[in-house]
């Protein structure tokens, strides 16, 4: 008998954003949506927490819903964040991204043929 896998929600929001492609971001709230969680967007800033560093998940490609790195300035991880996005040719500015330019719009077919739940 078939057994389909029962996703987690820290599972769905992994997937979720292991699919952002380099160069692009995604808002906590959008991430929460894809993953069939919506209204959930502190559930995925602390999944993205809590994750292990082994997940190698691109986290820095997750942002605030303002366009905004959600770290205080002054930090380490603000710093790592900019950095690791600057890589990836995404401009940030004192922390800001141009949600306009760098917001990854996946269309109906990408979802529909790369969501697995």
């Amino acid at each position: 008998m078939y057994s389909e896998h029962k996703w987690t929600a820290v599972e769905k929001i992994s997937f979720v954003v292991n699919i952002i492609p380099a160069g692009k971001v995604l808002p906590y709230g959008k991430v929460a949506d894809l993953a069939g969680l919506p209204g959930r967007a502190r559930y995925v800033s602390r999944a993205l927490k809590l994750a292990p560093s082994e997940a190698n998940l691109p986290w820095h490609r997750v942002i605030n819903s303002a366009g905004k790195i959600s770290f205080p300035k002054n930090s380490d991880l603000f710093q790592q964040q900019t950095e690791l996005l600057r890589l990836e040719g995404i401009e940030v500015n004192q922390g800001n991204i141009s949600l306009s330019k760098y917001l990854w719009q996946p269309d109906l077919a990408t979802l529909v043929m790369t969501l697995p739940f």
